[in-house]
């Protein structure tokens, strides 16, 4: 999906139902209350170098059935996705193929014999493909970015809650091995009681935000309709807004580890953004100076800073740095006041356990003696195998497995749309404080006070 869509506010508001449930959905989703689910039938809302991955799982599920795809790349996407489900299927089965155009998604959603959508397009598009699959009867999976304002947010809850199906928030860093062992750490106490957390999205993209289809990883400037894959829409965000685009990476592991909606909630946030040089540089870098897009005045600040406060008390530090030369790092810190783990330096501290008070090492999850060996958390214990070669170091085949596990059974959502609606709150509240010089900016509660009385669930069931 490549084209910005027309009209996407009015599409968004004719699309809420009028009325708002009161239901806090999972389990009790009316789609799913009584049923299930040997196998799940599945549909793919874009498949580009995201959604060919998700394609890739699902073929190979014994417990999963692709009716169909949606794509309007035909150049590019369609045959890579054609071609794996010819070798997975072969002449067997066909796969129904949605090509024509970016609203040809609608006549997916239109079938019968579709259970369950995974949404992996531009961010533009996925509350109002999430949205419209609600509104069609079908739950589902979208994946995370920042939203472009509160009311698209809302627009998400709303609209799960009033028709009673479920979203799925496809944040796979949750289930990255060392954060998992780290959750098992805090729940077991070892940091003690959470006081601080640190986490980002540090990661040079440059390379993937300008591309011109002769070099997909470095060397080409362009970006917009000339470019391939991500760069046709990503960077047009960082030529008009400044802020924390991509906050989940690092928020969803901390909203786990101190219950974000859940027993806590987030309250305020300000953000702060520095100067916009890395993406100018490497244009006249890799293009020249008289390159026309060295003439382009990019918005985004090459590092953004958030800081939020809980209801809870404690703090949170995000960074967004996706523009200049650098290792890739989520940079999670958690501080507790027995100790803290911090992840670059691969380093843990534990009061009257470390030894010399010093530093040590988290060690190696095949080192029996090391803290992430002792610590591994059960579902990776059991499933390793089964994730080994999945993308993303095996996280893609945990979020994914979650997701069907859920919809298979009935069961309430470990990562749900008020978890999504807040991760993509994030945005646009730090596009509002940094253009506001730093201001505090209030964080809605999308669970409308339940916050008070849910309870954690995620990764306390021992199939996801």
């Amino acid at each position: 999906m490549n084209k910005q869509p027309l009209h996407r506010r009015s599409f968004l508001k004719n699309t809420v139902a009028a009325g708002v449930g009161l239901s806090m959905l999972g389990s009790s989703a009316k789609l799913f209350a009584n049923e299930k689910m040997p196998k799940v039938r599945i549909g793919l809302i874009g498949v580009g170098a995201r959604g060919l991955g998700h394609l890739n799982f699902f073929l190979h599920r014994d417990d999963a059935d692709v009716i169909a795809f949606a794509d309007p790349d035909t150049a590019y996407t369609v045959p890579k996705a054609k071609a794996m489900i010819e070798k997975a299927y072969g002449t067997k089965k066909k796969v129904a193929e949605y090509t024509n155009g970016p609203e040809d998604f609608h006549n997916l959603l239109k079938r019968d014999d579709i259970d369950a959508v995974v949404i992996a397009t531009p961010w533009e598009w996925h509350s109002i493909m999430a949205i419209a699959a609600m509104k069609a009867g079908k739950t589902p999976a979208v994946e995370v970015c920042g939203a472009s304002d509160i009311q698209e947010c809302w627009e998400l809850v709303n609209t799960s809650e009033a028709t009673g199906i479920p979203v799925f928030g496809m944040e796979n860093v949750c289930y990255r091995r060392d954060v998992m062992a780290v959750l098992n750490m805090v729940r077991q106490g070892l940091f003690g009681e959470l006081i601080h957390l640190q986490g980002g999205y540090q990661h040079d993209l440059r390379p993937v935000k300008f591309n011109n289809g002769k070099q997909y990883y470095g060397g080409g400037v362009e970006f917009g309709e000339k470019a391939l894959s991500e760069a046709k829409w990503r960077t047009n965000h960082s030529v008009h807004r400044n802020g924390d685009l991509y906050p989940s990476h690092g928020l969803g592991p901390i909203n786990n580890y101190i219950n974000i909606n859940r027993g806590n909630r987030l309250v305020s946030l300000t953000s702060m953004a520095t100067k916009s040089r890395g993406l100018h540089k490497y244009i006249v870098d890799n293009g020249g100076p008289d390159h026309p897009n060295a003439k382009v005045e990019f918005k985004l600040g090459d590092i953004v800073s958030t800081l939020i406060k809980t209801n809870n008390g404690e703090t949170i530090m995000l960074s967004h740095d996706t523009n200049s030369p650098r290792p890739y790092s989520l940079n999670f810190r958690v501080q507790g006041t027995n100790g803290l783990w911090m992840d670059d330096q691969k380093s843990i501290y534990v009061e009257h356990k470390s030894p010399n008070d010093e530093w040590e090492q988290t060690g190696s999850f095949d080192d029996p003696n090391s803290y992430f060996a002792k610590y591994d958390h059960p579902l990776w214990k059991r499933f390793s195998k089964d994730a080994k070669g999945a993308g993303h170091g095996g996280m893609d085949w945990f979020v994914l497995n979650a997701f069907l596990e859920c919809v298979k059974r009935g069961a309430p959502y470990p990562l749900d749309v008020y978890d999504m609606a807040t991760w993509y709150a994030i945005t646009p509240l730090s596009e509002q404080s940094v253009a506001e010089g730093g201001n505090v900016q209030f964080i809605p509660d999308f669970t409308r006070g339940r916050w008070m009385n849910r309870t954690p669930i995620f990764a306390l069931d021992d199939q996801y």
